[in-house]
């Protein structure tokens, strides 16, 4: 390097980058061996490597008297690995085993080499066809994996017990859950273990095979190939069969895998001592249960027992208090018998302290008396109290004594009488009260005005009552008062509702009142004019003379009801309609109810036309 170039030469300076703290998980063929061999017991990527190198070292095997005895006709029932030298390495041999063993064969048995050595050779059933057969059949992926499934070589046998007892049960389905282990559809399949696995090795070992996926299927031993039908619809109906012959022999593989999983299960010795710990464990939960409601029941016991004791102690002071206190009462009315006879000695000792016998009879009975009215405490005071100022201290007391039971039969008197007072009052509360006219006709207001789905509506009406109604006392309408009496107005028979009835009965008494003072007022004019009216208000003449009129029956308050009830009963439609209404009414017309009809149209019309004028 000349001194020009070295003085544009840059330098290089390494800068420091600051470390980063990454997350690195566990990956390559080591930590793939350890999780193997940790998981499965077996080293898979072990087997793998060390297979590949020994294909290395495989010298394939060259039969040729077996080969001579092949025909080529029968190349369906031919063992192809055996056909090429792979009798012992089979469905283990990978796919540059098949094509050095067949570059194998090809050199030393192709027709060719064969006749360059002077060997005769005949084109029709040469055995190289089935070396050449066995290559296409084991060199195609998909045609060796149905020659596989249905490999010669293999053993579909399920041990019996007598194998289990001979071999023992490790032994003998270790052997057998390896070799079935090819078919499945997962890698990495879990072997059997031994009596030092794990209880969740053990289920997931069962797990995986009662869901085994196999990919073993039997398409090699199809008897027709759909290749062969001379048309589509023999195409159809061959692969049809072959379909159900799979299906059948896949269904029957299925069903040996589970028969070989069920006997495994079945006998497995780990799977009996975790049951019997699980059955254990019941037994020990069942029993602590049990201990638990018995020490329950006993502390139960215990507690009531305790409290039965603290009771009967309990009740042993209240009886020995009581009996204390009986004593104590006992002693004191001894002592107050005693103190009253020492009064009466004493007084009597005194001749009553009495001026005559007028007064000594007077002083006796207020002795007695004071004897009931005082106490232990105030006898012993009066009777010290008399010995020193007998006579006036008596006088006193007994004065004393007589205003006591004045006022108190003076209290007495009072409490009887407020007590009689009020069991009057509570009585006149308790009385139902009296619906008069007018509290019905309001009751008729209210209901109209506070119709059904009104919230609270008795007690609404009741207020309405109370409000607007008159009473006498201080009495009021409840909201069950007034329920209870629009129910016994509703159960009338002749009318739908019975405070209509309440009103047409008032309605019909003012209508017999304005009847009369209008008969009234029409006979006095018709008799000043030589007139009789008649029964619409017209006045006739009889030969000059004055007629009085027939004295017409008035209608009752039943007949104006059962008029009314036949009325809607029979409406104007109604053929022979009079006459069924007459029917109705006992003593009463056919005439008679078309008058009666006729007068009360004629009184609403004039009912209407005075309010329109009042208006």
């Amino acid at each position: 390097m000349t001194e020009g170039e070295t003085a544009n030469t840059c330098k290089v300076v390494a800068i420091p980058w600051p470390s980063v703290k990454r997350k690195v998980e566990c990956a390559g063929a080591a930590y793939l061996r350890y999780h193997n061999i940790k998981c499965h017991g077996e080293d898979t990527l072990l087997q793998t490597s060390t297979s590949k190198d020994k294909t290395e070292e495989i010298i394939f095997e060259d039969n040729v008297e077996y080969l001579r005895s092949l025909d080529p006709k029968e190349w369906k029932k031919q063992d192809h690995y055996a056909v090429l030298g792979m009798k012992d390495l089979r469905f283990e041999a990978t796919d540059d085993d098949i094509k050095r063993a067949y570059r194998q064969k090809v050199l030393k048995h192709h027709p060719d080499k064969r006749k360059a050595l002077g060997e005769e050779v005949r084109s029709d059933d040469d055995y190289f066809t089935c070396i050449t057969k066995a290559y296409e059949i084991l060199g195609t992926p998909k045609i060796r994996r149905s020659f596989d499934s249905v490999d010669p070589t293999f053993d579909d046998y399920v041990p019996t017990s007598s194998d289990i007892k001979r071999e023992g049960f490790y032994k003998t389905f270790s052997k057998y859950f390896e070799i079935n282990a090819r078919w499945s559809e997962k890698r990495n399949v879990p072997l059997l273990g031994d009596e030092n696995s794990s209880r969740d090795f053990v289920e997931k070992f069962y797990a995986f095979w009662y869901e085994f996926d196999s990919w073993r299927e039997f398409s090699y031993l199809d008897e027709e190939e759909k290749e062969k039908g001379s048309d589509r619809e023999e195409r159809r109906w061959i692969e049809k069969q072959n379909k159900a012959a799979r299906a059948k022999l896949k269904k029957e593989e299925m069903a040996r895998i589970r028969n070989l999983v069920d006997l495994a299960y079945a006998n497995d010795p780990r799977i009996q001592k975790f049951k019997q710990e699980d059955k254990d464990k019941k037994l020990a939960a069942k029993r602590a249960r049990q201990d638990a409601v018995q020490a329950k029941k006993a502390e139960e016991e215990r507690i009531r027992k305790e409290e039965e004791l603290a009771k009967q102690k309990a009740e042993e002071a209240e009886r020995a208090k009581i009996e204390a206190a009986r004593a104590e009462r006992e002693l004191q009315k001894k002592n107050l018998r005693k103190e009253k006879k020492s009064l009466r000695d004493l007084c009597k000792n005194h001749r009553y302290f009495a001026e005559n016998d007028e007064e000594t009879v007077t002083h006796m009975a207020a002795v007695e008396k004071i004897c009931e009215i005082m106490k232990l405490n105030e006898l012993q005071d009066f009777i010290k109290a008399l010995e020193t100022n007998g006579r006036n201290v008596f006088l006193a007391t007994m004065k004393d004594t007589e205003d006591k039971l004045e006022a108190e039969r003076h209290a007495l008197f009072e409490n009887k009488k407020i007590e009689e007072q009020k069991s009057k009052k509570n009585a006149a509360l308790k009385a139902p009260m009296e619906w008069s006219v007018e509290m019905t006709q309001l009751l008729i207001k209210a209901v109209n005005l506070f119709p059904a789905g009104t919230n609270q509506r008795w007690d609404v009406v009741a207020n309405f009552l109370n409000q607007h109604g008159t009473f006498k006392d201080d009495r009021r309408f409840n909201a069950k008062e007034v329920l209870n009496k629009a129910k016994d107005l509703q159960s009338s028979d002749f009318s739908k509702s019975s405070l209509k009835k309440a009103a047409n009965e008032e309605a019909f008494d003012q209508f017999e009142k304005d009847k009369k003072k209008v008969i009234n007022a029409v006979d006095s004019d018709s008799i000043s004019k030589n007139e009789v009216p008649n029964v619409n208000g017209n006045a006739t003449k009889v030969n000059g003379d004055i007629k009085p009129p027939k004295e017409e029956k008035l209608w009752t308050k039943t007949e104006q009801e059962l008029l009314e009830q036949a009325i809607k009963t029979f409406p104007a439609s109604t053929l022979d309609r009079w006459d069924k209404i007459a029917d109705c009414i006992p003593n009463r017309s056919k005439k008679d109810c078309m008058k009666r009809y006729k007068e009360l149209v004629e009184l609403v019309k004039a009912k209407k036309k005075a309010a329109n004028l009042v208006k």
